[in-house]
């Protein structure tokens, strides 16, 4: 009983530890494995057993093969269904837009699948004047639910394959489950394009092309006029050292009626020189008292936009998002010394639908963030190519190995019909599959750490344990005794709607990876004491795991279109609550019919 107490207890700060984000969700998983095999309730070899799991290898290798399909544009190909098919209604959008990236995330990583299709959407919004707010939300889900269709859908679905695995089952085939994924994604995509519609709102304005609006630039954006008293009369902007002391940047130099772009670091300025710079008002008071400059707000902004002035010549500016697997989420600028490192300038942070306000330089960085950028077109051609950052603009085709795509598609279903037909494990063919991405240069050898999402990876092999030691301390077996206790005399259709609800709303504050780890074991516990299905109980949670509609915290897909759709919190809980409460009623009912609950013979 000590170990049981003593495992639950290590069981419940993670939980706390991940509700509350004291560390990354990664690092957190990590940390409860060596509590683990500090403690002994695992060896040192069960303890690491989880970088050696066929799940955690599976999703290593899925995340190349998708990168390979990125890379060589086989996904941007589609775009035109969109544009010839998608029509003027916001329904006929949803709908083909669903239908044409549900089908592709059963088998290519959803995250990937939204990271392409961000621009294409952005920019198809701009053509269209639509408002992006009433398509990003529809997209995350439409992913969420094709991801459903597939065991290789999401690594939830293949850990929850591992668990099975672990627990004497055996891995789950390749369309284990598809047809209840099938039914579940055309009811999840009939909502979106019918109901959804009519709970979406208007977050941003269909011509958001002016970005000084939406950002509020001009707030932030001015004119320092160097006067003849100035102590910066004879220094570059290197030697006055404005932009490291105070929260300035320097967008451009006016000298002499031409306008110099950036780099101005060996720019030497003179009495009359004009720059446009971006600082809050009281930045700007400080230098002007200090090295004697006038501020002219708005003097040259009266008949153009701001934008066209800051995008003249060869600069531009653009919005940029911040992807889960970057460097720069807990860093600030400043210490990324992030105009050095990306050759552009950071105009305005934005989340969800708020701008961040305060001193740009000092603001630690997160997944999800939209960053305004301004600099050469050059360093965002650059930008493109970036794992970390992702330009919300429509991709240089010049950057896709476009003469490879169809051998990366025929690689993928190269490994989808070994899989399919038990030719080979998904294990083996995902792994070959990723040797013949590389050999036939789909994808370059150096790019391949750079596909696979770590964080995932250490997240699922430092969760791993977590079961093996919930299971040999008989705290799985505690809980499922506890469990039928209170229920056993329910029928086996409340128990397994139980079980969908509790997962349902875990995820919700949890990873959905950690939901599975915790609650697949004890549900397959529950079902063989009452000698039910235990199939149908790991379907119900694996479901549900993925049920994540009405947070943007929830799934990384929503994470990843919460600040380009300029959604508040509560959007995503009026467009999501009704599908998840729509889901939560039609899947255990979809499960009893389809697998049934009879008894094991």
């Amino acid at each position: 009983m000590t170990h049981i107490i003593l495992t639950l207890s290590i069981v419940i700060l993670a939980l706390i530890a991940f509700i509350f984000e004291w560390l990354p969700v990664d690092l957190t998983a990590l940390t409860v494995t060596v509590v683990l095999m500090i403690l002994k309730l695992v060896t040192p070899d069960e303890g690491i057993s989880g970088f050696g799991n066929s799940a955690t290898i599976t999703v290593m290798a899925m995340f190349i093969l998708s990168a390979g399909i990125t890379k060589t544009g086989v996904v941007q190909t589609v775009r035109d269904w969109l544009v010839k098919w998608g029509g003027k209604t916001a329904g006929q959008q949803i709908l083909v837009m669903g239908l044409i990236v549900g089908p592709i995330t059963a088998f290519i990583n959803n995250t990937a699948v939204v990271a392409i299709f961000l621009p294409i959407i952005e920019d198809w919004c701009r053509k269209q004047k639509i408002s992006p707010s009433k398509l990003l939300i529809p997209l995350s889900y439409a992913t969420v639910l094709g991801g459903m269709i597939t065991v290789i859908g999401t690594s939830t679905n293949v850990l929850a394959s591992g668990i099975s695995k672990q627990l004497g089952y055996g891995e789950f085939q390749l369309f284990q489950f598809t047809v209840l994924g099938i039914i579940t994604f055309i009811i999840g995509l009939i909502y979106l394009a019918i109901i959804a519609p009519r709970l979406l709102p208007d977050r941003k304005p269909p011509n958001f092309e002016v970005l000084e609006q939406e950002y509020g630039l001009k707030d932030y954006v001015s004119e320092l006029v160097i006067t003849p008293r100035s102590s910066l009369v004879g220094q570059t902007v290197n030697e006055s050292e404005i932009q490291r002391k105070f929260d300035l940047d320097v967008l451009e130099l006016i000298q002499n009626k031409m306008r110099f772009p950036q780099p101005l670091g060996d720019k030497v300025l003179s009495a009359g020189d004009i720059l446009i710079v971006r600082s809050s008002r009281e930045d700007l008071l400080k230098i002007r008292d200090e090295r004697g400059l006038d501020i002219f707000p708005d003097v040259k902004f009266k008949e153009e936009s701001l934008e066209t002035v800051l995008s003249s010549g060869e600069e531009k500016i653009a919005e940029v998002l911040i992807l889960s697997n970057s460097r720069l989420i807990g860093t600030t600028l400043k210490d990324l010394r992030f105009r050095q490192r990306y050759n552009a300038t950071v105009l305005a942070i934005r989340r969800g639908s708020e701008l961040v306000q305060g001193r740009l330089g000092k603001v630690p960085l997160r997944f999800g963030d939209l960053l305004l950028l301004q600099g050469p077109k050059q360093s965002f051609i650059g930008l493109q190519t970036t794992r970390e950052l992702l330009v919300l603009e429509e991709r240089d085709v010049e950057n896709l190995r476009q003469d490879k795509a169809w051998v990366a598609l025929a690689i993928i279903l190269g490994v989808i019909v070994l899989a399919a037909f038990d030719i080979m494990p998904i294990l083996v063919s995902a792994l070959a599959g990723v040797i013949l991405m590389v050999i036939t240069g789909c994808i370059k050898p150096g790019e391949i750490y750079g596909a696979v999402r770590w964080d995932v990876i250490f997240l699922l092999a430092g969760l791993i344990p977590l079961g093996i030691a919930m299971d040999k301390s008989g705290s799985t077996q505690w809980l499922a005794d506890t469990l039928v206790g209170f229920g056993g005399h329910l029928s086996g259709y409340w128990i397994l709607l139980f079980f969908y609800i509790a997962t349902s709303i875990l995820t919700e504050i949890l990873s959905n990876n950690a939901t599975v780890v915790l609650m697949i074991p004890v549900a397959v516990k529950v079902a063989i004491t009452l000698g039910l299905n235990p199939f149908a109980f790991m379907y119900a949670v694996t479901f549900a795991a993925s049920n994540s509609y009405m947070t943007p915290i929830g799934y990384q897909t929503n994470t990843m279109v919460y600040s380009p759709g300029g959604y508040k919190f509560f959007d995503f809980t009026r467009v999501g609550a009704p599908l998840n409460l729509i889901l939560t009623l039609v899947t255990p009912l979809l499960i009893v019919w389809l697998y049934g609950l009879s008894p094991i013979q």
